[in-house]
């Protein structure tokens, strides 16, 4: 075989090598994830950022296997950018997204080879939901997304034409040479789709009680044809249950911690490395990272996150959180009544009930404790 060119010959990296990229590879995904976390507590448009974490939460991908920081940030900035407009949009970004080829193997989806994992979770989780499709859909929607490659030093993606399977396909009762941009138009204005994608954003907005059939028709009928975001949220608005208080939702991790040191006035970038880093363990701890969601499934919703281990994790972090803020404003509330009082207000809980009232009673002299027994509350965890 001929030998290389002088100068040209790849070195093999060294095990300090591998180790240095590994420790900065872990510092930039930890400064994503505060970047992220910074930009939820101090962001005006708060509807935008609370959008933008549903929708990681719904196509999920994790830097768990991406390994790599920019990419994640581009995907983030993507679902942000067109995550209040047409879902067909958001859903062809998506599907030829970089850090989204790798984690679903897209990447490795070629007309010799085709690999189904991207086209399968697409019509389940992303788009149609499960008994809504068929294997036969899946296999022919592999070869409609077949040809995809990521160039990894742009950052970018490209159609190789020569590894895209351009015959006929027949998807959902439809034969056409579908391709990706071809393939979500198709899925996304199944009736199914509007169902499925109405139904996720109630399930994350309202209640873990599914719509009533009118209420999913009314909502459905405002996503409309143009799969308009911005409008099925506002039906979501107007529904009864969305403000009715017998409806609840747990707060999420990351949406509790966020909501918390929003009301405190503490911001993440602005700890020190090593708060920084009691951070990120606790929020490990409480089962929720920004970008490293457990499964392509996202995180779990609802009474899932109600655990006595959860408890505990929270109480951690709300102790965290409340020993850096600045609490002085409580302390000038002497009696007990009006600090708890105090406190309700300052973390928008409509009404403590007497068990907590009397657990922040018994720390009320220790501010910053009695703060995060608050947070801790069921009152505050809930939302309704």
């Amino acid at each position: 075989p001929r030998s290389a060119e002088p100068g040209t010959e790849r070195v093999k990296p060294s095990k300090a090598d591998k180790k240095e990229w590994r420790q900065s590879r872990r510092e930039q995904h930890q400064q994503l994830t505060l970047w992220w976390l910074d930009r939820m507590v101090m962001a005006e448009q708060q509807a935008t950022e609370r959008l933008t974490w549903f929708w990681h939460g719904h196509f999920a991908t994790s830097n768990q296997k991406v390994k790599n920081a920019q990419l994640m940030l581009a995907q983030n900035e993507t679902m942000r950018r067109l995550g209040l407009g047409d879902f067909r949009q958001l859903a062809q970004a998506m599907i030829i997204d970089p850090a989204m080829l790798i984690w679903l193997d897209g990447n490795n989806n070629t007309a010799k080879a085709p690999n189904e994992n991207l086209s399968r979770e697409f019509l389940e989780l992303f788009s149609l939901g499960h008994g809504n499709y068929s294997e036969h859909d899946v296999r022919e929607a592999a070869r409609a997304l077949t040809g995809w490659k990521i160039n990894r030093s742009r950052g970018t993606a490209m159609l190789r034409p020569g590894q895209h399977d351009s015959g006929v396909k027949d998807i959902l009762g439809s034969t056409g040479a579908f391709e990706a941009k071809s393939f979500v138009t198709l899925v996304v204005g199944q009736q199914s789709s509007a169902r499925f994608v109405a139904s996720r954003l109630w399930f994350r907005l309202v209640s873990a009680t599914p719509p009533s059939p009118a209420a999913l028709a009314r909502l459905t009928a405002a996503y409309g044809p143009g799969r308009n975001i911005t409008s099925l949220l506002r039906a979501i608005t107007r529904e009864p249950a969305f403000t009715h208080t017998a409806t609840s939702i747990v707060k999420q991790p990351v949406e509790w911690t966020v909501g918390l040191m929003r009301a405190l006035n503490v911001r993440p970038t602005l700890l020190e490395p090593q708060q920084q880093r009691r951070l990120t363990v606790t929020l490990r701890g409480m089962g929720q990272l920004p970008f490293l969601p457990p499964s392509v499934g996202g995180w779990p919703a609802g009474g899932g996150w109600l655990t006595t281990a959860g408890a505990l994790s929270r109480m951690e972090a709300a102790r965290l959180i409340t020993s850096v803020a600045h609490l002085g404003t409580v302390a000038q509330r002497s009696a007990p009544r009006a600090r708890v009082d105090y406190i309700r207000r300052l973390l928008g809980v409509d009404a403590f009930s007497p068990r907590t009232v009397n657990a922040i009673s018994q720390v009320a002299g220790d501010f910053p404790a009695a703060v995060a027994v608050a947070a801790s509350s069921p009152q505050y965890t809930v939302s309704r």
